[in-house]
């Protein structure tokens, strides 16, 4: 049955995009949706009345209705490891038991860092927060998102296993005033527990008699801190059904929730909510991610686009581009369907990105005049950042849309050299300003997006299996040595003297 409707999008004829818009002088307000502070353009892609109409039939016959309730009841979603994803409960969407489970483990968090700020832990005036993936991308793009007018703690966040990172990190850090917080859903993960070692090993040397003390685990696995030395009073576990990139509503959001001040999660948390209730109940003409998700699907299915390319054109949103790549990459990056069946057809895109207007000046000749076609998404903010000359943000805000009209419009030139193809699709994402809620509906709006394009290619969007290979073989290489792997890792192996 897909596979005619896949047939029917693949034949549906192509317009270009200036004559969608000279055929339909609706056709913004058509394509717009404005949702929790966000306003989503999609007048700019190649979706018309006739794909949307295909795209709805793959819907029903993919059964997405069914499968957003699943998301959003606690059933099984992820049946490869037979869990439900309940991300959406530590922002109160849910089943009920999940919810409270939730929110009593939240409670727990906020009692934690109201300890922390009466002194139980001695003066904390710093937190370094290490983990690695989900459970360091989302804190990191927080702090540093809505940090910027100032933290009530110095929070870094420490992911690489290169011990630079975590030099760089604790360089103007009081040892004796600083609270290490371990995030690892597991409490296996090889990097964090050897950067978490490092970590305690620099406070026995900057003189704190009991470096456990300063101490905290975040984790699904709370056994595991407990044998690995952390007390229990001092662990903040969250549920097992939570994935590592959908993890920063949980304690993995401690740093975020100590820093910003609770109520900024609070807000943050809300603002993922509204757009959980927007994509469980609008209609799929008038649902962002699902809109989104039939743009992406278009593109990478009938267009053969291989990449999709996101710029935040604001700077406090520069660490946006790294966090879709694991959230959407990770998610569905896979080959198989959910039943194990090969997919037969284009996964994930490779998502890639930077910050406007940098990247004007460093890959935009590529997307205007280049041969592959990426679809492009534009982030921005009515609000500036910052208390300069108003003409800053203008600038900025000016570019970004040129840019989307210069994609869209092309132009051409006698001089071929100077000529552009134009009829380039891009989606524009106008934020009111960068605030929690508006932050935390942005996320969600990408969670739901990607969960929406696993459901209509019928993948388990939840498991990441691709990621443990690399680890099972390092692991031999540290116990093994050069032997048993191919010549050239053997070689490698032997030349960096391991």
């Amino acid at each position: 049955m897909t596979a005619n409707i896949w047939a029917a999008i693949e034949n549906t004829p192509s317009k270009k995009l200036e004559a969608l818009f000279d055929e339909d002088a609706q056709r913004v307000d058509g394509m717009t949706i404005s949702q929790s502070g966000l306003r989503f353009d999609f007048s700019k892609t190649h979706l018309d009345a006739g794909l949307l109409l295909a795209f709805a039939e793959l819907a029903k016959a993919m059964d997405l209705d069914g499968a957003r309730e699943k998301l959003f009841t606690g059933a099984v979603v992820n049946p490869t490891e037979g869990r439900a994803a309940t991300h959406v409960a530590e922002r109160g969407n849910g089943s009920a038991d999940d919810v409270a489970q939730a929110k009593a483990l939240q409670n727990r968090m906020r009692g934690l860092i109201d300890v922390i700020e009466a002194g139980a832990f001695g003066e904390i005036k710093h937190i370094l927060h290490i983990g690695i993936g989900g459970s360091a991308l989302g804190p990191k793009l927080l702090i540093d998102a809505l940090g910027r007018d100032g933290l009530r703690f110095d929070t870094k966040v420490v992911s690489n296993v290169d011990a630079t990172a975590l030099a760089e990190a604790v360089k103007d850090m009081d040892p004796k005033a600083t609270l290490v917080a371990v995030a690892s859903k597991t409490f296996t993960t090889t990097e964090t527990l050897m950067n978490a070692e490092s970590a305690l090993e620099w406070m026995r040397e900057g003189g704190v008699e009991d470096p456990y003390g300063q101490l905290i685990a975040l984790t699904a696995a709370p056994e595991k801190a407990m044998e690995w030395g952390v007390d229990q009073n001092r662990i903040l576990p969250f549920a097992e059904s939570v994935g590592g990139r959908y993890s920063l509503w949980c304690s993995i959001g401690f740093p975020v929730a100590a820093a910003l001040g609770w109520g900024a999660f609070e807000e943050l948390l809300e603002g993922a909510a509204e757009m959980d209730r927007h994509f469980r109940s609008a209609p799929l003409a008038a649902n962002a991610p699902v809109m989104a998700a039939f743009a992406d699907l278009y593109y990478a299915q009938v267009r053969k686009c291989q990449t999709r390319a996101v710029f935040a054109y604001d700077e406090r949103l520069r660490l946006l581009p790294d966090y879709l790549q694991q959230l959407e990459m990770e998610s569905n990056g896979k080959s198989v369907t959910a039943d194990g069946a090969p997919l037969g057809r284009a996964s994930a895109p490779v998502t890639w990105g930077g910050v406007g207007t940098d990247a004007q000046h460093a890959v935009f000749q590529l997307l205007h005049q280049g041969t592959h076609t990426i679809p492009v998404e534009f982030i921005a903010s009515k609000t500036p950042g910052h208390d300069f000359d108003p003409a800053h943000h203008e600038t900025l805000l000016i570019n970004c849309f040129a840019q989307g009209a210069a994609l869209m419009r092309g132009r051409d030139s006698a001089d071929k050299a100077r000529s552009y193809a134009g009829d380039r699709p891009s989606t524009t994402i106008l934020m009111d300003d960068v605030t929690p809620s508006a932050v935390g509906a942005l996320i969600a709006f990408y969670e739901h997006r990607t969960f929406a394009n696993a459901v209509l290619l019928g993948i388990n969007p939840f498991d990441q299996f691709g990621v443990e290979l690399g680890k099972e073989i390092a692991r031999g290489i540290a116990e093994n040595g050069p032997d048993g792997f191919d010549p050239s890792t053997s070689a490698l192996i032997a030349a960096a003297g391991l």
